[in-house]
């Protein structure tokens, strides 16, 4: 059955390659990804059902020999963290497609090979399988930028590409770390648990955090995401940032913490202090922006920053938290790019400076960008809040100096977002007119307000709702010997 969440975005990619006519590709891009959905969804129905008949850390698993001299096997399964975030991928990757409506046939092709390679990412086992559907997951964002993006994107392109390759041998470096002193004879996660001597964890901890947290926009290596947002499409942005980070945080705790967890709480004060600085560098990053896109990229910054450090608090509510923050930014930061895309494609800018009055030419699409917003600043009812709050209530639960410092800093990132997400809302939405020609603009159309109705009813949802997803993520992580 998780086989299929890789073959169906596949078999849409061979489709479109006998595709001509424009209103055919969209056909079979709509039909493809709702599929994908579909799945997703029977995907996770099936996990709460074997989950009540089964204490197994990993479900509904398959695995095949792939090249036995290295004993790598295509070695699939989900727990509760991993079927979340397939939904997430699934949702983010439907609500693109709509936000892509105008793209041609090529561009779709590569965006089916990126939703391959995170599917395949997210329901892998063995270690090199997941490896290698990371790397097809980044490879399409290349293109992805460096053709159909706008600005500088051949710069954002090559930069993105060549920090996240950085960080991919890294990772594989630490991989193989893993595989050899754990005693060469499996790379499968579930049995490498308690099998990494801990002399050599100390050195293949941080290969392995780091390699997966340049993705996740650890600092100092998160100057790509800002570059690399602002140029992507539209859709790309929404699938990169709702998506693509979260391979990062997810990699972050599925391998370095579940498998090195003594090297983990000796060497997560260093970490913490870098994932600390993330969050308040990438709130006071986002303040001093005027593009919308460059605004948003630097709170993802701070958002996932703050997914690293729940992470590294090491204890069930946060990392509780750290899913749910994962959960939240991927589909509020979708919403984000999503309505940045239909005010550029009308304004012709994405200078909050240049722009005004947007609430009374747009309602539905000012409405949902003010939805966003306080989801991003955390007001209560929608996912942000829940999730931040989890993660400072568990973070708090530590009593060392430290993390008590850390835990109060962190917290302040929460006063400036408000500070400028209601300016910018302020700005773009409610100042005076500035170019008369903006007062003839339409609306969301049709397909656009299809993107934002699905997103924002998943963010309420989880608002309104947190403890069905809480309770899925710490049933799965009681199966870790990480606390």
């Amino acid at each position: 059955m998780l086989t299929v969440l890789v073959l169906i975005p596949l078999l849409t990619m061979l489709a479109l390659f006998i595709s001509r006519d424009q209103r055919f590709v969209r056909t079979v891009v709509v039909a493809g990804f709702g599929a994908l959905l579909v799945a997703s969804v029977v995907v996770a129905v099936k996990f709460l059902v074997a989950r009540a008949l089964s204490t197994d850390a990993m479900l509904l698993a398959q695995d095949f020999v792939w090249y036995a001299p290295l004993n790598i096997h295509y070695a699939v399964g989900v727990d509760g963290i991993s079927v979340l975030m397939i939904l997430l991928s699934a949702v983010v990757a439907l609500t693109g497609v709509f936000s892509a409506w105008s793209m041609e046939r090529d561009f779709f092709v590569w965006y089916c090979l990126l939703a391959v390679g995170v599917f395949g990412y997210f329901i892998s086992l063995d270690l090199f399988t997941m490896f290698l559907f990371y790397e097809v997951a980044l490879i399409p964002m290349f293109l992805l930028i460096g053709v159909w993006g706008t600005g500088k994107k051949e710069y954002a392109a090559m930069k993105l590409t060549l920090m996240l390759m950085g960080g991919s041998a890294l990772l594989l470096t630490g991989i193989l770390g893993i595989y050899f002193t754990s005693g060469a004879t499996s790379m499968n996660i579930t049995h490498l648990v308690g099998t990494i001597p801990m002399a050599h964890q100390y050195w293949i901890f941080p290969l392995v955090f780091v390699g997966f947290g340049v993705l996740g926009a650890l600092f100092p290596f998160h100057t790509w995401s800002p570059d690399g947002h602002a140029a992507a499409p539209t859709s790309v942005s929404m699938l990169h940032a709702g998506v693509l980070m979260k391979l990062g945080g997810y990699g972050c705790f599925r391998v370095a913490i579940s498998l090195m967890p003594a090297a983990a709480h000796e060497l997560s004060w260093i970490f913490l202090i870098l994932t600390g600085i993330s969050v308040v560098y990438g709130a006071y990053g986002a303040v001093v922006q005027t593009d919308l896109k460059y605004i948003n990229a630097y709170s993802s910054v701070s958002h996932c920053g703050l997914v690293l450090f729940a992470i590294l608090m090491l204890n069930t509510t946060a990392m509780t938290g750290a899913v749910m923050q994962m959960l939240s930014h991927g589909l509020m930061t979708a919403l984000f790019f999503s309505l940045i895309g239909v005010f550029y494609s009308r304004t012709h800018t994405r200078d909050i400076r240049q722009m005004g009055g947007l609430m009374r030419v747009m309602p539905f699409a000012s409405v949902c960008y003010v939805i966003a917003g306080f989801a991003s600043l955390g007001l209560p009812g929608l996912s942000g809040f829940v999730a931040e709050m989890t993660i400072f209530v568990g973070s708090w639960e530590h009593t060392d100096l430290l993390r008590r410092i850390l835990t109060i800093v962190a917290t302040t990132s929460i006063v400036v977002t408000a500070v400028y997400i209601l300016r910018t809302v302020g700005k773009i939405l409610y100042g005076p007119v500035l170019d008369p020609g903006h007062l003839e603009l339409s609306d969301a159309r049709w397909y656009e307000r299809v993107s934002a109705v699905v997103l924002i009813a998943c963010i309420v949802l989880i608002g309104v709702w947190p403890s069905g997803v809480g309770h899925i993520i710490s049933e799965s992580l009681k199966n870790l010997n990480i606390f």
